[in-house]
């Protein structure tokens, strides 16, 4: 029996079991059914007092719902960090979880590569990228999620102003965007109300609010807010200036965006032609540049030309990023 072969099955079907187990742990804390009730649950503000089966999940927003891992991992800063992310992304999933799953994922690749004998390095390599994927995919999904909310914040501004001005209080007007508004601003909305109601000051549940979301426009209106409620004011003209404000400012981000959209093609251009044409020269010719890969001076060079991209690359980045 050959055991070398049989040594090789094993490791693939260790890693074809990892990959399956990180691929269904992502789907149950994320798009299960389980999680899917408790976005509902978010949403499902009943008028009055709430009620006592909402105080786990404001619980588990705070990261209470952490095993006894999860809280030692929560000691270290950065992981303080990526557990905001994971709150900012809508990910239901705790850290202990999601890094259980990057690490499934980073050594599932890896065998799969020692499996196929591929060499040390380049299975170490193809797992530390594997492993990072899922830091990407919480990267975009955040902020796919922060931009959606950004559109719906106007409206819900503009309803909460009209609510005041119909002679509701604050926190009513909270609900009315918890139980109005689409996803995501619906939940974020829903959990302040929810604090307001087991008796967190409006003032802390704002500021809570701006924490959870990053925003910019959002923490005017929670400052706002805040101020307000310390100096006295019409509320309602104040939220409706806001939401005014933001709507002006949208229409100045699309007219740059618009403005913009040449320079950065360019950039795009100009950073993958070098690449390109390495490439092209590469296939036609591939004597041609097999003295850059053989000799010691064309490392160098390459080494000296792939920083100055590099460098370039960045820089043409920071000319076509235009904040506004």
């Amino acid at each position: 029996m050959d055991w070398g072969l049989s040594l090789v099955m094993l490791v693939c079907f260790l890693a074809v079991v990892l990959l399956v187990e990180g691929a269904y742990l992502l789907w149950r804390d994320t798009s299960s059914g389980g999680v899917r009730q408790i976005r509902r649950r978010l949403r499902s503000m009943q008028g009055g007092s709430p009620t006592t089966d909402m105080a786990p999940l404001l619980k588990s927003r705070a990261g209470d719902n952490e095993g006894a891992l999860g809280k030692l991992l929560l000691r270290i800063p950065l992981l303080v960090g990526l557990q905001q992310k994971l709150q900012q992304a809508g990910v239901a999933i705790t850290i202990t979880r999601f890094l259980t799953i990057v690490l499934l994922l980073g050594l599932g690749v890896a065998l799969v590569a020692l499996a196929l004998r591929q060499p040390l390095w380049l299975a170490a390599v193809l797992g530390g990228i594997s492993a990072f994927l899922p830091f990407v995919w919480l990267s975009w999904v955040g902020q796919k999620r922060l931009k959606r909310l950004e559109s719906q914040l106007p409206d819900a501004v503009e309803l909460i102003a009209r609510a005041l001005r119909a002679g509701h209080a604050f926190p009513p007007a909270l609900e009315m965007v918890a139980d109005e508004l689409p996803e995501p601003i619906a939940s974020e909305f829903g959990v302040a109300f929810d604090e307001i109601n087991y008796g967190v000051p409006v003032s802390d549940a704002m500021g809570n609010l701006a924490t959870r979301v990053p925003i910019d426009d959002l923490r005017f209106f929670a400052v706002a807010v805040i101020l307000q409620r310390e100096t006295g004011g019409n509320l309602a003209e104040i939220l409706d200036n806001i939401a005014r404000l933001i709507r002006e400012r949208f229409k100045l981000q699309g007219a740059v965006r618009v403005l913009s959209a040449e320079g950065k093609l360019s950039a795009w251009i100009l950073s993958l032609l070098p690449f390109a044409t390495a490439l092209m020269i590469n296939l036609v010719s591939p004597g041609f540049m097999a003295v850059l890969w053989g000799d010691p001076a064309g490392l160098n060079l390459i080494l000296m030309t792939c920083a100055g991209m590099v460098v370039g690359i960045f820089w043409l980045w920071r000319i076509v990023q235009i904040r506004v």
